[in-house]
């Protein structure tokens, strides 16, 4: 294969380069991550964040964002206000330095930010080169300053009465740019507002701003920066969201800080305190320094680092960790959390040993050894580290790579957490106590669920005798094939092995009402026979070691009786599933069975055979029995009506419950977690209160007749 240019011919002037904002241009992805909806939105933060650094350095305590009707958004804040003096080096003004140079701004070390989320000072130029139109106006020194900018480029839009816009015929800038002065303020009243249009040349028609997402991210900002009130309007009138039927607008102030925060993040009832741990430490970096003529010299400086961190722990085992570097969100962590982390497990490995009598922890045993996801399990934190000019990994900030931090962070930790941990208070000494417990029972229950996964596999015929013996197990190997009936009673079993096809259909029969496992702990849960054998039965685990792939049927059918307590049985293993095999209910591979209620025999007529027909409610009997009545057909008046599973011969369960060729399944979904999380605890948690209430409050609607339906 030859090459277009040749070795010779290829020479500097085939080399381009490219210069200013025409390089974000040409490679957007390398500043904003992406084109798409993502891309979009990262420009969107770039312009709030400068808003927010104002408000973090003390001068603005009020931002707006609104989401107009032409695709465009507009952000304002109460800020200093851009400079509009002319900056020496470049000849130009404070505002067209910002909005047309790159690595240029407030925040390369002249003092104007102690710590702030832009640092890279490509920013607003980068939203400006990716824009259709820009327009930014400045209220500053008693008057409004105005600048407009296409595609980067400073000039004047023509607009007619229907305001700005785009399209409207652009005049470049020439010989010299120009800061109009468009009107006259108080002199105490500063602040700079930015609106622009997304070049459709860069971003697809698909790529829309999320309001969602802009509500998580506005109100996280104002956990974080207690007192600061943001402002959120959409006015766009999209169908699918809040906006859709009129202008939408919520505003968001708090002033509790991170503890608010985690109140709010945390999915599970406390078993601690929302805890505050504050401290700083300091070090020394070199950095290039712009000096008195402008050229950049390596200085050595010190800089300081604030550690700020909130958490608790909760009943639940679910993680909610959030990290945070002025302001900005780190959601792939770095070199603050793992300083965190390093100091959270170090802390509390320790305070578990020396506690290990009354723990009952073996300290010679290397196998009862704390990790790091047993002190994670049912922690909710919020991690925030302030300093001057952190080193991110690429513009998009999601990883903090200044080094000297994780040392900052863990020495923090480790010296607050153990001060707290060993407190002589009463209440402070009663909480660390139930957080030692709960990790050492997340420790014990991980080694449970290891232990059973191993023992759990599908074993071939000579290992079978590993599974509970009251199995009665499928030939199949074919896990989406295979399906396993969990029956209620040995009755039910005994119909149900004579009924089932042993190709592919498994029985496991339980002992009545199994544990309610939202109310009992993971140990207790563990050592209940009956919940056990249903995990060691299925092979997949349990909890946060749940291994969907590794469960060893592709169905799971629970098969209770057609009555109240068949009902409550079937909660209770739903419950089970739903805490601590959920993946297999979001997979859609939870059944449930539907016997019938009623066997109606008609009568044959002449040579015509007689027939059987099944109902499943009431309603549905009444209706089968009008229907017969009308056609002129006769039935037996002795109807029968099936207590239970074990009422049934095994032909009638087959053709009724079993076969998938005439059987009626109900598939179990999630499809709301938070809402199924808030019925399953008020069902069948530990507060006995709400869920007297809940009865309470529909007693009125309770009909006797069906309570044995």
């Amino acid at each position: 294969m030859t090459s277009t240019l040749s070795e010779t011919s290829y020479t500097a002037r085939h080399l381009s380069v490219l210069e200013g904002l025409e390089a974000v241009r040409k490679r957007p992805g390398m500043y904003i991550g992406t084109t798409d909806s993502r891309g979009l939105m990262h420009c969107l933060w770039e312009i709030i964040d400068n808003s927010v650094d104002e408000a973090l350095g003390g001068h603005c305590d009020r931002i707006e964002i609104v989401l107009h009707r032409d695709s465009s958004v507009e952000v304002r804040d109460n800020g200093r206000g851009i400079p509009v003096d002319v900056e020496p080096k470049t000849g130009l003004t404070g505002v067209e330095v910002v909005f047309t140079k790159l690595h240029a701004g407030g925040k390369f070390g002249g003092g104007s930010y102690a710590a702030s989320g832009g640092l890279h000072g490509v920013g607003a130029s980068v939203v400006n080169a990716l824009s259709a139109r820009l327009d930014v106006e400045v209220d500053r020194g008693g008057r409004t300053h105005r600048m407009t900018f296409h595609r980067g480029e400073p000039g004047v839009f023509a607009d007619g009465r229907s305001g700005p816009d785009p399209e409207s015929p652009f005049t470049p800038f020439v010989e010299a740019s120009e800061l109009a002065v468009v009107g006259k303020v108080a002199r105490a009243r500063t602040g700079t507002r930015v609106r622009y249009w997304a070049d459709r040349q860069v971003f697809p028609k698909s790529a829309v701003f999320s309001y969602d997402e802009l509500v998580s991210r506005v109100r996280q900002t104002t956990f974080l920066v207690p007192g600061l009130t943001v402002v959120l309007r959409d006015e766009r009138g999209l169908a699918g969201t809040p906006g859709a039927d009129g202008p939408q607008e919520e505003t968001f102030v708090h002033h509790g800080g991170a503890v608010d925060f985690v109140d709010f993040l945390a999915p599970d009832a406390p078993i601690t305190e929302t805890w505050r741990l504050t401290g700083a430490g300091t070090f020394t970096e070199t950095v290039p320094v712009l000096d008195g003529r402008g050229h950049l010299t390596s200085q050595e400086v010190t800089r300081e680092c604030e550690v700020d961190v909130a958490l608790r722990w909760g009943t639940g085992y679910d993680t909610e960790v959030r990290t945070f570097v002025n302001i900005i969100a780190t959601p792939k962590g770095g070199t603050h959390l793992a300083g965190f982390e390093q100091a959270l497990v170090k802390t509390l490995r320790k305070q578990i040993e020396a506690n290990a009598r009354r723990l009952k922890v073996s300290t010679k045993d290397s196998s009862e050894r704390i990790e790091k996801d047993d002190v994670l399990a049912g922690l909710t934190a919020v991690l925030t580290v302030r300093l001057a000019e952190p080193q991110f990994e690429g513009q998009t900030k999601e990883v903090l790579g200044t080094g000297p931090v994780r040392g900052i962070v863990a020495k923090v930790v480790e010296s607050e957490l153990t001060a707290l941990l060993t407190s002589t208070k009463r209440d402070l000494k009663s909480q660390s106590s139930l957080v030692l417990e709960k990790i050492v029972a997340e420790m014990r229950a991980r080694l449970s669920a290891r232990k059973q996964k191993e023992i759990s596999r599908r074993k071939n015929a000579l290992e079978t005798s590993a599974l509970p013996s009251k199995l009665a197990d499928c030939r199949s190997d074919d896990v989406e094939r295979s399906e396993l009936f969990i029956v209620e009673g040995d009755s039910a079993l005994g119909t149900a092995k004579l009924a089932r096809s042993s190709d592919f259909q498994a029985l496991l029969p339980i002992r009545g009402k199994i544990l309610n496992v939202q109310k009992a702990s993971i140990s207790d849960m563990l050592k209940n026979a009956e919940c056990a054998a249903i995990i060691q039965v299925l092979g997949a685990g349990s909890g946060r070691s749940f291994d969907l792939e590794a469960a060893r049927y592709g169905k799971v059918v629970l098969m209770t009786d057609a009555d109240v307590d068949g009902a409550h049985i079937r909660t209770l293993l739903l419950t089970l599933f739903f805490r601590y095999m959920r993946p297999l209910v979001d997979a859609g591979r939870v059944f449930a069975a539907v016997p019938p209620l009623h066997r109606v025999e008609v009568l044959g007529q002449g040579s015509r055979k007689g027939e059987y027909l099944y109902t499943y409610s009431e309603t549905e009997l009444a209706a089968t029995l009008r229907r017969l009545e009308k056609s002129g057909r006769r039935y037996k008046e002795d109807i029968q009506r099936y207590k239970g599973l074990g009422e049934m011969d095994a032909d009638q369960l087959a053709e009724t419950t079993m076969d998938p060729r005439h059987r009626t399944l109900r598939r179990v979904t999630a499809a709301d977690a938070a809402a199924a999380e808030r019925v399953f605890e008020l069902l069948m948690g530990s507060e006995v209160a709400p869920r007297r209430d809940f009865i309470v409050a529909g007693a009125a609607q309770l009909d006797r007749a069906r309570i044995d339906a």
